[in-house]
């Protein structure tokens, strides 16, 4: 089985100019790190696989993300990861030039800790661990139908943590009037896209 994906040529391809090399950058790295590792495109973007999923990257707008399916686990001692994985897709920020990221030789040691976590079986911890509320998230159906209209808001969404997922359906639901709602959930569908949270404009660079 190739251990490229065509498909992740054209992602990179369609991206705008600035996420190009980034991107190219990222792929590069996790190849190096994870010699067998394969390529396949999920909810979107392009994802990483070695024994499980190992690792994603994304482009959006004005700025790309690149995230560890088992973050949790790589990143429970690091306070600065958790806060930049609040502020938006991916545990290293808003990702605009390839000065954003760490240094190759931090990123190729975070990818072969990730493959190796991928090798032993370890689960990321249980969400309840969080202190996440025990009653479930309301979601109406019509937007968890505008959601599965947009895959990458779905897949940004499906990554928020609880309190990110219940500011946007509150945001959303609240609204009095029936157009000021379509309003707000268009808007948020389109900050979802990109990686963005509800309070997104108010969180510290």
């Amino acid at each position: 089985m190739s251990k490229t994906d065509l498909r992740v040529d054209d992602y990179i391809a369609e991206a705008a100019g600035f996420a190009q090399p980034i991107l190219k950058h990222l792929r590069a790295l996790v190849h190096l790190a994870c010699p067998e590792v394969e390529e396949t495109i999920k909810w979107g973007f392009p994802h990483f696989t070695y024994r499980g999923i190992l690792c994603s990257m994304a482009a959006f707008k004005a700025h790309c993300v690149f995230g560890f399916w088992k973050g949790d686990l790589l990143f429970r001692d690091d306070p600065a990861a958790k806060q930049k994985a609040s502020m938006a897709m991916g545990h290293f920020g808003r990702i605009a030039t390839l000065a954003d990221l760490p240094p190759d030789r931090a990123l190729l040691i975070f990818i072969r800790k990730a493959a190796c976590l991928n090798e032993t079986g370890l689960k990321p911890p249980a969400r309840s661990k969080h202190k996440r509320p025990s009653t479930t998230l309301n979601i109406p159906a019509y937007v968890v139908t505008a959601l599965k209209s947009n895959p990458r808001a779905q897949a940004a969404f499906d990554q928020f943590s609880y309190s990110h997922q219940k500011e946007y359906v509150e945001w959303i639901t609240q609204a009095k009037r029936e157009d000021t709602r379509a309003r707000r959930l268009q808007t948020a569908l389109k900050w979802m896209a990109q990686g963005k949270s509800r309070n997104w404009k108010y969180a510290s660079c």
